[in-house]
This record gives C-alpha cells, sequence and structure tokens, in this order.
C-alpha cells in the first residue's frame, strides 16, 4: 500500500548557490520511482506517493539521488503525511491568530531534547519563543525570522551540532499538510 511523503530539502536554491530547480527534483523523484509527484516553491518542498513506507530509506535514496544529479550533496528529510498533520495539529501557538512569518517550524532528523538548548536564556529573546515537539521545533518569532535574534541563537553550531534541521514558515507547513492528504 503507499503513502504520501513530503521531502524537505536542506539550504538549496538560496542568493544563487546549489541549484536545485523543481522540474528537475520532480523528474527525479519519478525515476526514483515515486507518484503524484508536486513541488512547492522554489526553497526545496516536494511531495510524493511512495510503497517503501520508510522515511529514512527513502530520504537516503533522494540524497544520493541528488548528489549524482547535481554534484553536490544536499541534505533532506523526508516525513510522512501524517507526521506533518500531526505537527501542524499540536502546535503550541495561536497558529490561527498569527501570519505565517510569524510562526516556523524546524523540523530534526531525530528526537531533541530540551537539555540542547540549556544555554539559551530564553527570557532575553522575549517576545519570541520557542517549544519542542516530535522531532520538531516550533519558533514564535512575532518580527518575522529575519529579524530574529532567537532563530540566530537556535541554529548556533554549539545547539545543532550532530542534527539535520530545516525550518518551514507555517504557511509552508500548513500547505505541505494540505498537499499530503489522500
Amino acid at each position: 500500500m503507499s503513502a504520501m511523503y513530503a521531502a524537505l530539502l536542506r539550504g538549496i536554491n538560496v542568493g544563487g548557490r546549489r541549484k536545485v530547480p523543481m522540474p528537475d527534483l520532480r523528474e527525479l523523484l519519478g525515476k526514483l520511482g515515486h507518484e503524484d509527484v508536486a513541488t512547492y516553491l522554489q526553497s526545496g518542498n516536494a511531495v510524493f506517493r511512495s510503497a517503501s513506507g520508510d522515511e529514512e530509506s527513502l530520504r537516503a535514496d533522494l540524497e544520493r539521488a541528488l548528489e549524482s544529479h547535481f554534484g553536490f550533496p544536499v541534505d533532506c528529510l523526508v516525513r510522512s503525511a501524517s507526521y506533518l498533520a500531526d505537527v501542524v495539529e499540536a502546535c503550541p501557538f495561536p497558529a490561527a491568530e498569527l501570519e505565517g512569518k510569524q510562526l516556523h517550524a524546524t523540523y530534526f532528523d531525530q528526537p531533541v531534547d530540551a537539555a540542547r538548548f540549556a544555554s539559551l536564556d530564553e527570557e532575553s529573546f522575549h517576545p519570541e519563543e520557542y517549544r519542542l515537539g516530535d522531532r520538531v521545533l516550533y519558533l514564535y518569532a512575532p518580527e518575522g525570522l529575519g529579524r530574529s535574534k532567537l532563530a540566530v541563537a537556535l541554529g548556533r553550531p554549539a545547539v545543532t551540532r550532530g542534527l539535520v534541521a530545516t525550518s518551514r514558515n507555517w504557511n509552508t507547513a500548513v500547505k505541505l499538510v494540505e498537499m499530503t492528504r489522500d
């Protein structure tokens, strides 16, 4: 039985570097045997149907194919439709009351615990806030990600060492749920 997934590519098409055109990404996913392939925006969001059912093997296959095709490594995360819906449903912030640019989901390749963030003085970033979920960090940044001091602190190597992480604004997180619905 097949299921819907989203591939979240990290660090592509930024500043004219590491270009991965979305038509090429769709074609590559099709060549890997996936169906109902679609992309969203130019920032590396793709949805597809697969019979595999294993997020990690789907991720590894896609990363190998991307490096082979484009000549540079691309970190990816692959998440099931149900996981993406659970992330949106579990949001600890009032998403319906916020603009999409004020709320972000940072997806991780593995579970993270609060100890990783213990060095952060959360009060010094107020009114910005974050909360941890299942392989996700929810970031509330009222002035947007580009002005967020907390986002910079959360992205420091001391915090993210050993993780693959990629962020999406809330509009994109919700859109990916819509695109992966059967």
